[in-house]
């Protein structure tokens, strides 16, 4: 889901079943399971026979549905969405899954990424009459579909997703059926799995078929579509040139250690990112600590590979959300506060290297690294087990200027004197990529590394001449600084 400029992104989650009576039971706890990718906002919708009805509202899953709220939901299909304030602004018209509600039929559509070519498409659509309903871009898809000329409803919904750029998981459930649908790049994460009664389950992540006890089948392939029906499921695909380039945040940062992406359970991935940040930026130290929760499979691979002792040497708080996607950054600074302690016992009078997952805007960093040197620590080297973020995600990640990052406007000196570090280090794409493990055959190894190396594999439409205004602005700005020091 794609925001304005002004606004930052971060990702979502969807779950959806079709075959069984206990949809509604279902989706609430998949969605549960994927709570980590959104925590703004919560919806299901129910097809009870051929009727659709949706319930959604702002906060989490538990703020938006209760018992008595559930057992009102009766259906044998359901699609439900978790959301970060990603397209338009925090309000409840903007809350997926979206309800359309036509003369002829009725729909409802949660979605997962960013469109590229959104302001665009809306444009035209207005021009031709087309009245939004939301802020949020994932009504394009709808529109489009409803616009198209195609015959069937198969047919305009391929058609539909050639005129959308950018990253995209959809999910679309109609009276008849449950589409699921990836962009031609794949993104964003999107599986398929069977309930022991014969449903059938789609989702963000592997961890949510477990948590409703179904057997993964198949991740979503790029460019494919999914069609679920009485008949079964049945696999089809409306783009010809297909490429994966899996967000590689996925596996540094936003999702679950148990679930497994592509094949690669993402825990194991991020233990091998820090073990080849170990042998990259080795340091001399005491003890290896991680910043719970997504920083702890890192900081085991460095230790393990360093020789150093892993450590508990931060606690968190486990009623606190995540700094990352907290909207406004008043809050993301409370909220490191809030979150985390650290165990004097333990770090006191230590030299620590301090393993985090990744590092944006670096609010995060310099707070934690004080925080471990009030607890008494004599030195701590901050190792990142992940590239410099230098640029901008388009696709669906919390990172859309550049102006926000702190690797793009600061050289690693810099950084480690921001963040009061004594060491500062980096693993490499070529490292993170070897740590995935996809293709190696493919460019970057099927991921998109393009946050940290600046080379995108698509178009960026709407948002190139905001792209080529910032790097102007951040090439300036180093000539000028360099004219200063020589």
């Amino acid at each position: 889901m794609q925001s304005e400029v002004s606004h930052l992104n971060e990702e979502c989650g969807v779950f959806g079943v079709w075959g069984t009576s206990d949809a509604a039971f279902l989706t609430y706890t998949g969605l549960f399971s994927l709570q980590h990718r959104g925590q703004e906002g919560a919806g299901i919708t129910i097809n009870n026979n051929g009727q659709l009805r949706t319930k959604r509202d702002l906060g989490l899953l538990n703020d938006v549905f209760d018992t008595v709220e559930l057992e009102k939901l009766q259906g044998q299909a359901a699609i439900g969405h978790v959301r970060y304030s990603t397209a338009g602004s925090n309000l409840l018209e903007n809350i997926q899954p979206l309800p359309f509600n036509f003369s002829d039929t009725q729909f409802a559509l949660a979605h997962n990424g960013n469109l590229t070519n959104a302001q665009t498409i809306r444009q035209t659509l207005e021009d031709r009459g087309a009245i939004y309903q939301s802020s949020s871009d994932s009504e394009n898809l709808m529109h489009l579909i409803r616009l198209s000329k195609e015959p069937t409803l198969d047919e305009q919904v391929k058609d539909a997703l050639r005129q959308i750029k950018g990253g995209f998981a959809y999910l679309l459930l109609t009276k008849d059926c449950l589409y699921a649908a990836l962009d031609p790049n794949g993104f964003r994460p999107l599986v398929v799995g069977k309930l022991p009664n014969g449903g059938f389950v789609v989702c963000s992540e592997t961890c949510a078929l477990n948590a409703v006890g179904a057997t993964f089948l198949c991740d979503v392939q790029p460019g494919q579509l999914l069609k679920i029906d009485h008949n079964g499921l049945s696999v089809s695909t409306y783009a010809a040139d297909t490429q994966l380039a899996i967000c590689s945040m996925e596996f540094i940062y936003f999702a679950r250690p148990d679930s497994d992406i592509y094949g690669v359970n993402v825990h194991s991935a991020r233990k091998r990112m820090g073990a080849l940040l170990a042998k990259e930026q080795a340091v001399d130290a005491d003890i290896v600590i991680g910043i719970p929760n997504s920083s702890l499979s890192a900081a085991m691979g460095y230790a393990q590979e360093s020789g150093l002792p892993y450590e508990m040497g931060l606690v968190k708080n486990q009623y606190s959300g995540r700094t990352f996607i907290q909207p406004t950054k008043k809050l993301r600074e409370q909220g490191v506060n809030m979150k985390l302690s650290a165990v004097k016992g333990v770090v006191a009078g230590k030299r620590v290297v301090l393993v985090d997952d990744s590092i944006v805007r670096g609010t995060t960093s310099r707070r934690i690294v004080k925080l471990l040197k009030d607890a008494g620590a004599t030195e701590v080297h901050l190792r990142i087990a992940s590239p410099e973020l230098k640029y901008p995600c388009f696709y669906g990640i919390d990172i859309q200027h550049a102006s926000e990052l702190i690797a793009a406007n600061q050289t690693l000196s810099e950084m480690c004197q921001t963040f009061g570090a004594d060491s500062l280090g980096f693993l490499s794409v070529p490292s993170l990529i070897k740590a995935v493990g996809l293709e190696t055959g493919a460019p970057n190894g099927s991921l998109c590394v393009a946050y940290f190396d600046g080379k995108y594999p698509t178009p960026l439409y709407d948002y190139q001449k905001q792209y080529d205004a910032e790097q102007e602005a951040l090439h300036h700005r180093d000539v000028k600084t360099i004219a200063t020091v020589l």
